[in-house]
């Protein structure tokens, strides 16, 4: 499997990478990305779980009792509750956020996809975003999955941003393109 060296050049990315060849092998690569947005979405929702996961006060075995506790709760696969059982013995909890992003990287890069993360001062419709993402297909010459988001900061158009590629058609970005040219 081809990984970028900068996911596994970061702690985040060796647990994910761990995590994914491991779901690899049991065949359930997919019930194991799953379960992470699961856990992603609980973790945005729960001020008191993400303080579960980030306070050093607390003991690896409250931390390991809490998230297997959410495990249940969250009806998650054996596979990933061990996971976060061994986050909690190692005190890596903390990564959790960074360890779900590497591993939907390296799942998207297993099935030949990318990531688009989209801004906009607005929200997209359905039809907007599968129009966008027909567009970013066909650019990118590979299935383009697209996350959207709103930044009423940039006024109007949008961000696309793609790995490390950055399509910036933003009223912001063209207001100041136009300030400083008229800055002379």
């Amino acid at each position: 499997m081809d990984i970028s060296a900068g996911i596994q050049a970061s702690l985040a990315g060796r647990y994910a990478s761990a995590l994914f060849e491991l779901a690899a092998e049991a065949g359930n690569v997919s019930a194991v990305e799953g379960d992470l947005e699961k856990l992603s979405a609980a973790l945005a929702e729960s001020s008191d779980l993400a303080a579960v996961t980030t306070n050093p006060q607390i003991s690896r075995g409250q931390q390991a009792d809490a998230v297997g506790a959410v495990a249940k709760v969250l009806g998650l696969s054996d596979l990933t509750a061990k996971f976060l059982g061994v986050l909690a013995d190692n005190r890596r909890l903390s990564q959790l956020p960074s360890m779900i992003r590497a591993f939907r990287t390296i799942a998207a890069a297993q099935r030949g996809e990318v990531t688009a993360e989209v801004a906009s001062a607005h929200p997209l419709s359905a039809e907007q975003l599968e129009t966008l993402r027909q567009k970013l297909t066909q650019r990118e010459g590979r299935t383009v999955k697209v996350s959207s988001t709103v930044d009423p900061d940039l006024l109007g158009g949008l961000v696309v941003t793609i790995g490390s590629k950055r399509i910036d058609g933003s009223i912001r970005t063209r207001l100041n393109t136009l300030a400083q040219a008229m800055k002379g």
